[in-house]
């Protein structure tokens, strides 16, 4: 299964409400912060809100 690599590259100072939350939920907060999920649906859609403040990598798992 592929595995995401997110990053937080922009700061979330003037954004929604919605898309502050989207960023706790998905495990990052300030600029340089990075997550790693399993990639599926819910975490596309998440990403898909708030892609001008993120960049994502994919990356193969090793298991």
């Amino acid at each position: 299964m592929t595995t995401l690599k997110i990053t937080q590259t922009r700061s979330k100072i003037g954004s929604s409400q919605r898309h502050r939350g989207t960023l706790r939920a998905l495990g990052l907060g300030r600029i340089g912060k990075t997550a790693v999920h399993e990639d599926s649906p819910s975490v596309r859609g998440a990403l898909r809100k708030v892609a001008n403040l993120v960049q994502v990598e994919e990356v193969e798992s090793a298991i």
